[in-house]
């Protein structure tokens, strides 16, 4: 029986790297799409797309920084033609749950011919861990805007596992799942339970958003990332869906996802929160 052959866009980053090694233990044939892959794979040259494609039956695509950013579109589109263009059957779409923008880019898989899943994705447990919330944590104290906003956040285990569903199984074709963690906290509650878990006292602070990208571009924070980070605070943590629990992880895994409870006990073993001297 013949295998399909797999590209892992973001093959490297948050959720494509456990999908890259969930299928590999499965004896898939893989490969992984980044820069420092052969061929590579960059989003900022085009010219890298086509080769990285050769050969590809399915394809799990995460843009990097976010389906949200000016020329995301256009990349998405151009890449889903020349994956036709390459006989490529089927895509599977990391997108943002509540973010308008990333909704034009599903509609150019959708719209694609190929078969698709779109996987939308509340914000993950990881980006306290892995992300820009990591360092206040170390530091002991975090300011954000947006307190009280209730986010169920998800685990990229989770949605790396509901992907290798989507691109293994063809019942997922044509479907967009939404995926959350069983329950919702605003990041004070988020901040305490990392507190309580590493018996450090880590204060949170509610600020403004204005407070707060001013102190991004005093600290010299490319003004790309800026505007993506501001965004991703009005637009997507504005949205009222943003708060919304669904059971798409059950659904497609048949299990509970992972609670941030479950992902903070695990992650404080690791050490990763544990605070850092201030710089002399």
């Amino acid at each position: 029986m013949k295998k399909d052959n797999y590209l892992i866009i973001g093959g490297t980053g948050k959720t494509g790297r456990k999908v890259v090694d969930s299928l590999r233990l499965l004896n898939q044939n893989v490969k992984v799409g980044s820069r420092s892959s052969i061929p590579s794979f960059d989003w900022n040259r085009a010219d890298t797309w086509e080769n990285a494609l050769v050969g590809v039956d399915k394809m799990y695509i995460t843009y990097q920084p976010d389906l949200a950013v000016p020329g995301a579109l256009q990349s998405i589109k151009e890449l889903v033609r020349l994956a036709k263009k390459n006989n490529v059957k089927k895509v599977v779409l990391l997108s943002g749950k509540g973010e308008r923008e990333a909704e034009l880019c599903e509609q150019a898989v959708i719209s694609s011919g190929m078969d698709y899943t779109i996987v939308r994705a509340s914000w993950f447990n990881q980006n306290f861990s892995e992300s820009f919330f990591l360092e206040p944590i170390q530091q002991g104290v975090v300011a954000l805007p947006q307190a009280n906003v209730q986010v169920p956040y998800v685990d990229t285990g989770d949605i790396a596992d509901v992907v290798v569903e989507a691109l293994l199984h063809e019942e997922h074709n044509g479907n967009i799942y939404q995926l959350t963690g069983p329950t919702t906290l605003s990041f004070k509650e988020a901040i305490q339970e990392i507190a309580k878990a590493t018996e450090r006292n880590i204060s949170f602070v509610p600020i403004s958003i204005e407070t707060y990208v001013a102190a991004m571009k005093e600290q010299g924070i490319p003004a790309d990332f800026v505007w993506l980070v501001e965004y991703l605070f009005t637009e997507v943590l504005g949205n009222p869906m943003v708060s919304e629990i669904t059971n798409d992880i059950q659904k497609v895994l048949k299990r509970k996802p992972k609670s941030f409870s479950e992902y903070v006990i695990e992650t404080a073993k690791t050490g990763v929160w544990s605070g850092v001297k201030e710089p002399i």
